[in-house]
């Protein structure tokens, strides 16, 4: 079969590699280039973890991505996965309210993960970056890390044209002129743009994200900083240990603000203030680092935070992937046989989950950091 996928991301990439495999003539349209400095798929980093709450779904998905993760860093040149481990902390003590991180406890434990769980006593005295009594419960878990996100996107797209996908650089405006017998439509937040039927279902919004050089950035070194949420359903705060040239990111995923043209892709001030409040509290040697550089990324996201991969309900040669809500890029290895197998209209026991839904008109599920109501 012919298969067009338009947009060169994690989506495309993914999918395009898999389809190709299954031994289709894939052709991946993308303006460029890959990876496009502005791609929601782009950055230094990109969190890799099997947490997430009570939802069975994503952690399995989760777990299989992560065998994947260590599969593609035995094949590629060098490795793009970093498995310095992940901690989620919480401002309370997690077994006195509902929390995420009381949920994916509980949740990975039964399934067999060995974590640790951490006191304030345990935060304060293993990650002295750390505002003594600001996060006072929560665990770690040693498996999960962060992927070298812009890099793992080259890597893919080097390795797809390997395996024979061509990738044409140019934007695609009108898919009926692909003429392809299947088109997948991988544009993340833009998909919108091509399908105005999605504009509803697949909203931009920009999440901020900053850079940040400390004094000392052996403070910050992976096995004293690894890879954070911070409390995060109610502060959005995640972060990252240092990189090699010093630099500490630290991002927000929270309810964002929308992004209408990618003339709106400025970080807002208030944003920024927020960072200097949360740093102050939680972070004191990060709380006057100066930033060197500040994006505002923009997710594909859809009112449930589920991903949308499904067949077009009334052309039968159209399929989406998109509506990656700001949590897709960690189960690279797996997704793109998830797209495939949903785009072909093979049965997968998600696609109910990712089906093609506009019914949706709140948000109504999963993610308490993302609500808007």
């Amino acid at each position: 079969m012919m298969i067009s996928v338009v947009g060169g991301g994690i989506f495309g990439l993914t999918a395009a590699l898999e389809l190709r495999a299954r031994g289709h003539a894939v052709t991946v349209h993308d303006p460029g280039p890959i990876p496009h400095p502005l791609a929601e798929s782009t950055d230094i980093s990109k969190v890799v973890r099997v947490d997430y709450g009570d939802d069975a779904d994503y952690t399995a998905l989760g777990e299989a991505a992560l065998a994947g993760w260590r599969r593609w860093n035995a094949q590629w040149p060098a490795p793009l996965f970093h498995e310095s481990g992940v901690m989620f902390l919480s401002r309370e003590p997690m077994h006195d309210r509902n929390s995420f991180e009381h949920a994916s406890y509980t949740l990975l434990t039964s399934r067999g993960h060995a974590l640790e769980r951490l006191d304030a006593a345990a935060i304060s005295r293993r990650f002295p970056a750390y505002q003594p009594g600001a996060l006072v419960d929560g665990y770690w878990n040693p498996q999960g890390g962060w992927a070298a996100a812009g890099a793992v996107v080259r890597q893919l797209a080097a390795d797809a044209v390997a395996a024979g996908v061509v990738i044409e650089t140019r934007a695609v405006e009108d898919l009926d002129a692909l003429h392809a017998e299947l088109t997948i439509v991988c544009a993340g937040a833009w998909a919108a743009q091509l399908l105005p039927e999605l504009a509803s279902s697949v909203r931009a919004i920009g999440q901020p994200v900053f850079h940040l050089r400390p004094e000392d950035p052996e403070l910050f070194a992976a096995e004293r900083f690894p890879v954070f949420g911070a409390d995060i359903a109610r502060t959005g705060y995640y972060g990252f240990p240092a990189t090699a040239d010093g630099l500490v990111k630290i991002a927000n995923h929270g309810t964002g603000i929308p992004v209408a043209h990618e003339r709106d892709r400025v970080v807002d001030p208030e944003q920024e203030l927020d960072l200097r409040a949360f740093l102050g509290t939680t972070f004191p040697a990060l709380a006057t680092a100066p930033i060197v550089y500040r994006r505002l990324c923009v997710y594909g996201d859809t009112l449930d935070g589920h991903f949308w991969i499904a067949r077009h309900p009334t052309r039968n040669n159209l399929a989406v992937a998109t509506g990656g809500s700001g949590h897709a890029f960690k189960f690279a290895p797996v997704l793109g046989a998830l797209i495939a197998d949903l785009a072909l209209g093979e049965p997968h026991p998600l696609a109910h989950k990712f089906r093609w839904r506009p019914e949706l008109a709140t948000i109504s599920s999963g993610d308490a950091a993302r609500r808007r109501d």
